[in-house]
């Protein structure tokens, strides 16, 4: 009988050991510290690979401290996009207030900084306010306003008043091959003036060099390192190690008991409305291996409430037609766009309706009420809409999608059960509740179901109001005809009917008027036209184009 062979197992610390490799790495960072006086800036999630780098740089600028040689500020950034797993959110929040706490006492130039994202950019004001749709593979808006843009800004603003900065992460190559084919395209770019330094170059940010100490580690790696050598700001790696297996399938984190076996570590924290995946399965896991998470509920039914994934064909299907029917035909700025694949063509859905918007809303408060009473201490007081975000939604609404009603308070008061904290607001003596439900019923009683006239007449008298103060009018014309426009139909199919004829006709003049064209390229105008002319017949949203989901989403 044969014997089955161990198979060998890559490690950073099979050459020299772990305290030898550990040791190497303090000296490549303490050399590279004190190379320059460019700033360092580590993006620290709360994550394993995070928590990892930032320990290594704690400890080698202890050693330097002892040798008097601690001199130039890290600035550690976590960024908090407000819509985060709460737990995990609470658990990065305690630790940059032990960090803070640790480099009082122990001396040390590492200044922590949470940063958030500009209130225009934060997630329910886009969705809640603007009517975004909810962000998916073809409209991904999420990542760059919640994520990206703080830690650029922070990173721009010191390099602006340092000239350059290094920004150290725990990106690993073991990661994916993805990931690593990225890293040692930056790492081999001619750009990298600094490769001798373990340096790579940045791909986005001008006078910004990326140092990642753990680059060739694995994730066990990772995680013998931390269980090997104590948390330097007291705040103990076991507890993070406990954090990833609550969000484990099963809670199990089976970390180096067998080679060939996944460790621990690979769950994904993230935001709790992401829709980029088809589940979140870490908040799920938390919620399935402790009852007493069960606080975290209403906050996952949020995401399910927007979600357009699922793996189910006829739930995806209806999910897709639901998403279609809570959305405007018109784009944000009142076109329409017409998309043309082999499936059909149609008109481009648009931001949310007012109607979806105000019942999200809804949602959402009902959701920080539902936690604030469900959940522990720690989140007594959890805002999943704090007043800052309120208030610019109310502003959006109010001013930029001119919806008079104003009906954001009132929401509020309804499931808060306190009066509205928010400014108070000047409304117009005749453009009040009662005149707007009066113009509501009149207009319902001219058939129109889908609330189109009455938009558009409150519009005009929106726009009319806003100008009747103003010594220059110069807009009021040009925002009268855009209303206009905007509201030239009485029905999507009146909307659609005209967009795809529109379509035709000037795809019609193309392959008539085009001399130059070749025989395919009139073929595929041709083809064009002809599924523009079957589209026409259908009623609603295109039912291919909803299966298939061809869309663009970017509104």
């Amino acid at each position: 009988m044969k014997v089955k062979q161990a198979v060998e197992t890559y490690s950073a610390f099979s050459d020299r050991g772990l305290k030898t490799t550990i040791e190497d790495a303090k000296t490549h960072v303490k050399k590279l510290y004190l190379s320059d006086e460019v700033p360092w800036v580590i993006g620290y999630s709360g994550g394993k690979d995070s928590t990892a780098i930032l320990q290594l740089i704690w400890y080698a600028l202890l050693d330097l401290q002892e040798e008097g040689k601690c001199h130039k500020d890290v600035h550690v950034i976590s960024t908090d996009t407000l819509v985060e797993n709460p737990f995990v959110a609470m658990w990065v929040e305690k630790s940059l207030e032990r960090m803070k706490e640790s480099t009082a006492k122990q001396g040390l130039p590492i200044i922590p900084h949470r940063l958030t994202p500009a209130v225009k950019d934060r997630f329910w004001v886009n969705l809640i306010g603007k009517g975004y749709p909810a962000p998916r593979y073809k409209f991904r808006w999420c990542t760059d306003r919640l994520k990206i843009a703080p830690s650029n800004t922070f990173i721009n603003n010191l390099v602006d008043k340092r000239g350059e900065a290094i920004l150290v992460l725990g990106t690993r190559k073991a990661e994916s091959n993805a990931r690593a084919t990225s890293m040692e395209h930056y790492e081999n770019i001619e750009t990298n003036t600094r490769k001798a330094d373990g340096l790579t170059a940045n791909g986005s940010l001008d006078r910004v060099w990326v140092y990642t100490p753990i680059a060739d580690w694995t994730n066990d790696d990772v995680w013998i390192y931390l269980n090997s050598v104590a948390n330097p700001w007291n705040f103990p790696n076991q507890d993070l190690m406990g954090m990833y297996q609550g969000a484990t399938e099963g809670g199990e984190c089976p970390l180096v008991v067998d080679k060939s076996t996944q460790s621990c570590g690979d769950s994904r924290f993230g935001c709790y409305v992401c829709t980029m995946v088809s589940e979140d399965k870490s908040m799920t896991a938390m919620i399935a291996n402790d009852d007493e998470k069960d606080w975290m509920l209403p906050l996952l039914a949020l995401r399910n409430e927007i979600d357009v994934n699922d793996a189910n064909r006829e739930k995806k299907l209806d999910k897709l037609r639901r998403d279609k029917a809570r959305r405007d035909f018109r784009r944000m700025n009142g076109r329409l766009t017409v998309h043309i694949s082999k499936h059909g063509a149609d008109i481009v859905p648009g931001p949310y309706i007012q109607s979806f918007r105000e019942q999200l809303l809804e949602k959402v408060l009902q959701a920080q009420v539902a936690v604030q009473q469900m959940g522990p201490a720690e989140v007594k007081n959890l805002e999943l809409l704090p007043l800052e975000e309120l208030e610019e939604i109310r502003r959006i609404w109010l001013e930029d999608k001119l919806e008079l009603e104003d009906s954001l308070p009132a929401i509020y008061e309804k499931i808060i059960k306190k009066p509205y904290p928010g400014s108070s607001r000047a409304h117009h003596p005749v453009l009040n509740k009662l005149v707007l439900d009066k113009l509501k019923n009149f207009c319902a009683e001219q058939n129109d179901s889908d609330g189109l006239m009455y938009q558009q007449i409150r519009a005009v008298m929106a726009i009319a109001n806003k100008h009747k103060n103003q010594l220059r009018r110069a807009n009021l014309a040009k925002e009268l005809d855009d209303s206009l426009e905007k509201g030239a139909f009485s029905s999507l199919e009146d909307a659609k009917i005209f967009a795809l004829e529109r379509k035709r006709h000037e795809l019609q003049i193309q392959y008539d008027n085009s001399p130059n064209l070749s025989d395919e390229e009139k073929e595929i105008i041709a083809e064009q036209i002809a599924i523009i002319t079957r589209s026409i017949k259908e009623q609603g949203y295109s039912s291919l184009l909803i299966e298939t989901e061809v869309l663009s989403d970017d509104i």
